[in-house]
């Protein structure tokens, strides 16, 4: 059986192959869209096929499926942060369109999708926690998109009879971080961080490497009706939490550590969303304000269906999580 795994590249991507080599995996074909992250995933997972395809492309997505006779997909590929608006739609709905043709053509049997909460939105109430049946109420064109990926997934894969999971994460952590995420962590240790309202707004979380396990899992898993669950943390932290978790990983680490933040009032989130609303209304893009728009937002979720129905095992502490994300920062050059 071989096993595809498309934006191996990633955040996500990363954690999934150190996962599989860790087990030995042999069959692995990886899909990554930039010749430069070949050296990336070569190294993560020595044994991989690698191929270097755009999944908006229906044709350089051939070779990557070219020869099997049964496969299982794990499809991380998608945009967080585009140049415009459109790239949501053609990358995170007409790319998964894409690979999932591509897979059933060359017999496909297990689709795990990486989702996202922004599917489902923010909670109504502080207190709330979404579960894993919770209506779409996607947040703004990002959630769109991943709401269209879902429905797509789901409907292709009930007609063709194959077995599938979504696993729905929020915020990730841990190891193998972008630039953007190190740029958080700075931002936190040095005192700077924009603290909108009273910082009692409550966010899941989710250790990189448990969403790596979680993703294991599902491909091995009995499941039926393509069944979405969110995978975080054990439970949400206040975002004051968050930013004090930082920090004690950061003084463990030796680092120096400001302990203040930047006190912005409850209405300078409200007002980032509108903005943020209008641009993208008009096709543009600007990931500074979209994400000063979310920081006073509840998004906290239930992961009972994951341990129930998975075998999923979450994290229990952030502050060792984010330790972990501070020595691969310092021991990959990032300015954390």
């Amino acid at each position: 059986m071989t096993l595809v795994v498309t934006g191996a590249a990633g955040w996500f991507g990363q954690a999934f192959l150190a996962r599989l080599a860790g087990r030995g995996a042999e069959g692995v074909r990886v899909v990554v869209r930039s010749p430069h992250d070949v050296p990336l995933v070569g190294s993560a997972l020595p044994s991989a096929r690698i191929s270097v395809a755009d999944t908006t492309d229906a044709d350089a997505l051939r070779e990557v499926f070219e020869g099997l006779g049964e496969c299982q997909v794990v499809h991380a590929a998608g945009v967080i942060h585009p140049g415009r608006v459109g790239e949501f739609h053609q990358v995170n709905v007409v790319g998964t369109r894409n690979v999932l043709r591509s897979a059933l053509g060359a017999g496909l049997t297990r689709f795990v999708h990486l989702s996202s909460n922004s599917a489902i939105g923010t909670n109504p109430s502080p207190d709330d926690l979404f579960r894993d049946n919770e209506p779409f109420d996607p947040y703004l064109g990002y959630g769109a998109s991943k709401m269209d990926a879902e429905l797509l997934v789901k409907d292709t894969l009930v007609d063709a009879g194959v077995a599938g999971v979504i696993l729905r994460p929020p915020w990730f952590y841990g190891r193998f971080q972008p630039d953007r995420q190190a740029r958080f962590l700075k931002t936190v240790r040095r005192g700077r961080f924009p603290l909108v309202g009273d910082g009692s707004n409550r966010r899941s979380m989710v250790d990189v490497d448990s969403l790596a396990a979680a993703a294991d899992l599902a491909l091995a898993v009995e499941v039926a009706d393509v069944p979405a669950y969110w995978i975080a943390d054990r439970r949400p932290y206040r975002m004051t939490e968050i930013i004090e978790a930082v920090w004690q990983a950061a003084s463990a680490e030796g680092l120096t550590v400001r302990e203040k933040v930047l006190r912005l009032p409850a209405a300078a989130g409200k007002a980032a969303y509108r903005i943020d609303a209008a641009l993208q209304g008009s096709g543009r893009y600007q990931q500074e304000i979209h994400v000063a728009g979310e920081l006073d937002k509840n998004i906290a979720c239930s992961v009972e269906g994951a341990e129930r129905d998975l075998g999923f095992r979450p994290s229990e502490s952030l502050v060792d999580g984010m330790r972990r994300s501070y020595r691969y920062g310092l021991e990959n050059g990032q300015d954390v």
